[in-house]
């Protein structure tokens, strides 16, 4: 029997892998919502809220981590944990292009499957970016998986085809502990490769160049660039290449050019979607480094009122005092966010927002922006996972955009600007 621990968007998309399977299983979630525990009973499978069923396996969402209590008990009792990615490679016969880093996995997995569908292949694109893997690896002649931290760490025998290693950085220290632990995370995804298998990776990162020559895999290095979006689509193209090779078959030239003429962009990355006045809104709900919140300081119109805060990663706030003059007032939301925005220092007002629930707290950061701001941005770049209040940075997004437009902003295009 298979439990799934968790549900939201992985555990549900776990769900429906199995019964296309005709597998049994149970579910359980730490905070079970009526919407997603009635989608899961319709697909079929029954709760076991006391945990006191025998389980072979435990297919534990991201989010959970490997450490919680329950999932040691179970462990205890013969359980083997194991995430989506483990279970897609597990049960699905489907090539896996599998990319990871500390930075560009979203815009990276976007573009590869983009470039492979124009090379005349099925590729679909999933894992940490949606939809989960489970929900496109059956359909997808290829599955692009964006992999991260939490999914790696729950990996056995995970084998990606063509694995693409982006960059080693500093990330996610409150879910591992240390810097060493993250890292050991990522490397999950080479350490399966074989000499059948490719490894496109940055040839400037230390730590990855180091990984990577000790890897038995077929190497394609990139150089990145100064510009973020253009060292992606380098990692894209070697991805691209690199599975052509496996396949045998060659690069078309001309399909190539037509699909940079039309790269997607990732979503919730510092997207102006409305205004009110001479206010705009800004998403960047996906900006939870320094170096991208950083980026987002400099480029929002001043003044800005800056909502932050959720479960704090261990973030520099120190890197980011030379930008806070552009900063009118700091909104603190979720469990860290008042200690976060304490951290600042004088010079910045700050309004801890106190709601628990997730959609009151964004509706509420929003108001007290407007309150202060005659002109300028809202910007959320939350420096801060979601997991607090909500399921994801997607939803946290969408709470965000709800609040807006509920309080009077209107869509942003080029032209209104």
């Amino acid at each position: 029997m298979i439990l799934v621990y968790g549900l939201g968007r992985s555990g549900l998309g776990v769900l429906r892998f199995l019964r296309r399977r005709g597998l049994s299983a149970r579910f359980y979630d730490d905070r079970p919502q009526e919407r997603e525990v009635a989608e899961a009973m319709a697909l079929g499978f029954a709760p076991d809220w006391a945990l006191e069923g025998s389980y072979r396996e435990v297919v534990a969402a991201p989010g959970v981590p490997l450490g919680h209590p329950h999932l040691e008990a179970l462990r205890k009792r013969g359980a083997w944990v194991l995430g989506e990615a483990e279970l897609a490679f597990r049960l699905s016969p489907t090539p896996i292009v599998g990319i990871t880093g500390t930075a560009g996995k979203t815009s990276t997995t976007l573009f590869t499957a983009h470039l492979l569908r124009g090379q005349g292949l099925k590729a679909l694109e999933g894992g940490n970016v949606d939809p989960p893997l489970v929900e496109v690896v059956d359909a997808a002649e290829v599955a692009v998986a964006e992999l991260s931290s939490f999914q790696l760490e729950r990996v056995h025998a995970f084998r990606p085809r063509v694995a693409v290693l982006l960059n080693l950085g500093v990330d996610h220290l409150d879910r591992h502990g240390s810097l060493e632990a993250y890292h050991t995370a990522k490397l999950n995804l080479l350490k399966n490769l074989t000499p059948e298998d490719a490894l496109v990776y940055n040839e400037a990162d230390p730590k990855v160049r180091e990984a990577a020559r000790s890897s038995p895999a077929r190497l394609y290095p990139f150089s990145p660039g100064d510009d973020p979006r253009t060292s992606n689509l380098q990692a894209a193209l070697q991805a691209t290449r690199a599975y052509l090779d496996l396949l045998g078959r060659p690069l078309d030239e001309k399909a190539l050019e037509a699909s940079l003429r039309t790269l997607p962009e990732a979503p919730h990355r510092f997207q102006v979607f409305a205004r009110k006045g001479k206010v705009v809104f800004i998403d960047d709900s996906i900006a939870t480094r320094t170096a991208a919140v950083a980026a987002a300081l400099r480029a929002a119109p001043a003044p800005i009122a800056w909502i932050l805060g959720g479960e704090d990663k261990g973030a520099d706030l120190e890197a980011l005092r030379p930008l806070l003059p552009r900063v009118r007032v700091a909104l603190a939301i979720g469990r860290d966010g008042p200690k976060m925005a304490a951290s600042l220092g004088e010079g910045v007002e700050v309004v801890v927002i106190g709601e628990r629930e997730g959609r009151k707290a964004m509706e509420r950061a929003v108001a007290e922006a407007l309150r202060r701001l005659e002109e300028g941005s809202v910007l959320l770049a939350p420096l801060a996972a979601s997991f607090d209040q909500f399921q994801d940075y997607k939803d946290r997004a969408r709470a965000f955009r709800e609040a807006v437009f509920a309080l009077g902003g209107e869509p942003w295009t080029p032209s209104t600007s």
